[in-house]
């Protein structure tokens, strides 16, 4: 197992991408908790299709992806946010809207223009071979700031989620805490694309939260918990990747999956011993 990871760790190209991987993966859990307890989860999954189609058009136009990307899927953010707080699409459904529609426009360009080659490929389903110096780069620095606002902002992030009407009584402008957790929400997804793909990217939101949820209870703990489970899942499915040749991004969602599991089963195993 040791000779294993010393050959993978030899390639630049994997270092790379675990460094960024692994900076995603905690950034994704710690938003991760937030979204799925104000039951907006899927939210990861309309942003990255937003982020296909605005790389589509980058691609198109010969642009940098990264650079075009980010500030749309930041307002297509603050887009969802805005229709649900003040129309009739609420939630769901407003999700479903933008995110059918950006897939279509990125398909649509796409085979009007550069076709469905493998790059295109590499933004639906993720490849790790895709991480360049630059995104490695970018990713750092976005991921330090995501992870610096997270932890000054956490008690007031804390408030909003859990009970959003009390905070705004007691003076806390929840509008701008729910748009600060869309804006740090929508720049991890455009760094998870290139590694997780935009048709998995979501589970690094969804998945670790989840888990943790299974044997903890307290906010703090959940969120640690989900911390910790999102990056030991993302190591071990990187391996598991590297040594049978599979899709890093469903290696990934597999071993999530699997960790999902062992905490249901061990939290059921728990209520029957209390009980």
């Amino acid at each position: 197992m040791i000779n294993t990871l010393f050959e993978m760790f030899s390639y630049t190209f994997l270092v790379r991408a675990v460094v960024v991987g692994l900076l995603v993966s905690l950034c994704a859990a710690l938003l991760g908790v937030s979204l799925v307890l104000k039951r907006y989860s899927m939210i990861g999954d309309g942003l990255s299709h937003v982020g296909f189609g605005t790389l589509a058009i980058a691609t198109a136009m010969n642009a940098a992806p990264l650079t075009v990307s980010i500030p749309v899927v930041i307002l297509a953010a603050f887009l969802l946010l805005r229709i649900s707080e003040n129309s009739k699409i609420k939630g769901d459904a407003a999700i479903a809207l933008i995110s059918t529609g950006s897939l279509a426009i990125g398909v649509v360009v796409i085979s009007l223009t550069t076709g469905m080659n493998t790059d295109v490929c590499n933004y639906m389903f993720g490849s790790i071979l895709a991480m360049s110096k630059n995104d490695v780069t970018l990713s750092i620095i976005l991921a330090v700031v995501v992870l610096t606002m997270f932890v000054l902002f956490y008690n007031k992030i804390f408030a909003v989620t859990f009970d959003e009407n009390f905070a705004k009584a007691t003076g806390v402008k929840t509008g701008v805490y729910n748009m600060l957790i869309a804006f740090l929400t929508s720049i991890t997804i455009v760094l998870g694309m290139r590694m997780m793909g935009a048709l998995l990217i979501s589970s690094l939101i969804i998945f670790p939260a989840l888990t943790s949820m299974r044997l903890c209870k307290k906010f703090k703990t959940v969120t640690v918990c989900s911390a910790i489970v999102s990056l030991i899942c993302f190591f071990i499915g990187v391996v598991v990747s590297y040594v049978k040749a599979t899709p890093t991004g469903a290696s990934v969602v597999l071993v999530n999956i699997a960790a999902f599991l062992l905490f249901w089963a061990a939290n059921t195993i728990k209520g029957r011993i209390r009980k």
